[in-house]
C-alpha cells in the first residue's frame, strides 16, 4: 500500500469574504487544503505558528482599508522562498506586476480570473519569449491609468495622498478610479 500522497496547500489572502470562500471550495475540488487570510496581520499569524505551510499562496492586491497585497507577496516570500504566489488584482497596472514579481510572485493575473487560470498560472515557471508582441501604441488615458496607480501603490493604496502627489482633487480620483474600475 503507498503512503497517502501530502496534501497541496494554498493560502488564500483576500479580504472579499464571499469571494475567497468561493475561491477556496474550487481549489478543494481540485484537491488543495486551503488556508486563508484577509489581512497582512492574519499572513503573519499564519506563518509565525508552527504547523502547516502552505506551498501556493493567491493574493489580492487591494485589502480592506487600503492595505497593499504587495506587502503580503513580500513576507510570504521572505518567509518561504520556494512558496509559489500568484498575485489576484482587478486593479491591473504595469507598475504593480513589476513590483509584485521584484517582491517574489510568480504570476500576476487581472480579474477575472477562474481556478483554471490560476492553476496554470502556478505551473508556468518560466516566461514565454514567444508571447505575440503588440503593435498597440499607448494612449494618453492608458499612460494616466498606469501613473494613477504606480502612485496608489507608492502610497499604500490611499487616496488621498495619491490625490496630493499627482496634483489633483480627491474627488476627481476617486472619479476616475470609479469610472475604470476593472470588475
Amino acid at each position: 500500500m503507498e503512503p497517502a500522497a501530502e496534501p497541496r496547500r494554498l493560502l488564500i489572502v483576500e479580504d472579499d469574504d464571499a469571494f475567497a470562500r468561493t475561491l477556496a471550495r474550487s481549489f478543494e475540488r481540485r484537491g488543495y487544503e486551503v488556508l486563508r487570510a484577509a489581512s497582512l496581520d492574519d499572513v503573519r499569524t499564519l506563518i509565525e505558528g508552527a504547523g502547516r505551510r502552505p506551498a501556493y499562496a493567491v493574493v489580492d492586491l487591494k485589502l480592506a482599508g487600503g492595505a497593499s497585497g504587495l506587502a503580503c507577496v513580500q513576507a510570504l516570500h521572505a518567509h518561504d522562498a520556494g512558496m509559489v504566489i500568484v498575485v489576484l488584482t482587478g486593479y491591473a497596472s504595469i507598475a504593480t506586476a513589476v513590483e509584485a514579481i521584484k517582491l517574489g510572485a510568480r504570476h500576476y493575473l487581472a480579474k477575472p480570473a477562474n481556478t483554471d487560470d490560476i492553476e496554470a498560472a502556478f505551473d508556468r515557471a518560466q516566461g514565454d519569449a514567444d508571447v505575440e508582441l503588440t503593435e498597440r501604441t499607448t494612449s494618453i488615458k492608458t499612460l494616466e491609468w498606469e501613473r494613477i496607480h504606480e502612485t496608489l501603490a507608492e502610497t499604500g493604496f490611499n487616496i488621498s495622498e495619491t490625490a496630493r502627489r499627482l496634483g489633483m482633487h480627491r474627488r476627481t480620483l476617486a472619479r476616475k478610479l470609479e469610472k475604470q474600475r476593472v470588475k
